[in-house]
């Protein structure tokens, strides 16, 4: 077990409050999950629409556990070298350098060329050494004295290839090295991976990690998140807000507007003095909320039914 206060999550309502404090408004469903991924020192596999929290819930799970935060960002072509360690080759090369001037004082009194091969051989491992090593994300994580919070973003990216990888660090919170052997974590590190549902993830994956699905949030959360992220936004906005974002979300939308751009035009609306919705406000700032202009187009065409809905929110 990572080397954190257990006070911390002595129990998912310690957990909840604990992220509350840190501004972060967690659902019971998500405190949950990573009560037990702590307590069960498992993985934990959060999928979801891009900003629905994902990434912010890793985040504040460091700060809350005052852990060091490790983020791997994943991509096509990501592979073992660029995640796990690298070596270092200029200090490699240097040494080599060093090693040359002196092979003479090496050599000095081999009587066989069995004997100098077997005193060279003696400085060949020195190279393949954790002195050389370079550790990536993947490697710190493990290494990490006082463990820490391991952040595997948007590994939807990533090849099947390095998905595989991964189960052995996944299942047993060790890794392989060729040249050294394998390193085992000293503290276990809490590890999130993320997914935005761009393509289908091994099972051999998802065994390895509890699940968590984020959904956009309900229109009673979402008013705590806004609360909690803008709290200058005067309630009566913020109901109209959340109520008009409640009703894009039910649109036919190539794009819906997750709870970061909710916050995003909470702050613009702050930033704009509004106290209440109109349409003249809600078509100049459309764009913070909404990515695609065939999107602005048909909510632009909708904007009195959804005004009507932002105003019976306000309770």
């Amino acid at each position: 077990m990572s080397s954190y206060d257990e006070a911390k999550i002595a129990s998912v309502d310690a957990l909840k409050d604990g992220f509350e404090s840190l501004g972060y408004i967690s659902s019971d469903q998500i405190a949950t999950a990573v009560y037990i991924a702590c307590k069960l020192e498992k993985p934990i596999l959060v999928e979801g629409p891009p900003g629905v929290g994902k990434t912010e819930l890793a985040k504040a799970t460091a700060e809350l556990l005052d852990l060091p935060l490790i983020r791997m960002q994943c991509y096509e072509g990501l592979d073992e070298s660029k995640a796990l360690y690298e070596w270092k080759y200029g200090k490699q090369l240097l040494y080599t350098q060093v090693l040359k001037e002196k092979l003479h004082d090496i050599l000095d009194g081999a009587e066989s060329l069995t004997d100098s091969i077997s005193r060279l051989h003696e400085f060949s491992d020195v190279f393949y050494s954790e002195e050389f090593l370079e550790p990536r994300p993947l490697l710190k994580a493990l290494k990490s004295p006082k463990g820490a919070v391991m952040l595997i973003d948007e590994i939807d990216k990533a090849d099947h290839e390095f998905e595989s990888f991964l189960l052995e660090m996944l299942s047993d919170y060790a890794i392989s090295i060729p040249e050294i052997g394998t390193v085992v974590a000293d503290e276990k590190p809490v590890v999130f991976l993320t997914s935005n549902n761009t393509r289908e993830l091994s099972d051999a994956l998802k065994r390895r990690c509890l699940h968590l699905y984020i959904p956009f949030p309900e229109e009673k959360l979402e008013l705590a998140i806004i609360k909690s992220r803008v709290p200058e936004l005067s309630e009566a906005l913020n109901q109209e807000l959340v109520g008009f974002i409640q009703g894009l979300r039910e649109m036919d939308l190539k794009k819906k507007p997750a709870v970061s751009e909710t916050i995003d035009w909470a702050r613009t609306l702050l930033l704009l003095h509004a106290d209440r919705l109109d349409a003249d406000m809600i078509r100049k700032t459309l764009n913070v909320i909404l990515k695609h202009e065939e999107d602005i187009r048909s909510v632009d065409d909708q904007l009195g039914m959804l005004m009507g809905k932002a105003e019976k929110a306000v309770r």
